[in-house]
């Protein structure tokens, strides 16, 4: 098998952080709306805020491996 090029190396390197921005982008807006209120009263997260968001992201990563695993398992079929 041939040994990918700088070029392409660069562009799958580029689409990776595409990708995790991506995902970053969308973990802290959909955490953000769950757990936290529109109506700031503190300037610091309060202990249920926390609590949720941490709760939050490590559903989000479970989900996100779940769904990774489901897709490498059906592309490994194909």
């Amino acid at each position: 098998r041939p040994q990918p090029t700088s070029a392409e190396k660069i562009a799958a390197a580029e689409i990776e952080i595409e990708m995790v921005s991506d995902m970053f982008t969308r973990l802290t807006q959909s955490c953000a709306k769950k757990c936290i209120q529109n109506d700031y009263r503190e300037s610091d997260l309060n202990k249920a805020e926390s609590v949720c968001l941490d709760r939050c992201v490590s559903k989000f990563f479970e989900v996100n491996l779940k769904v990774s695993e489901k897709m490498q398992g059906e592309a490994g079929r194909r």
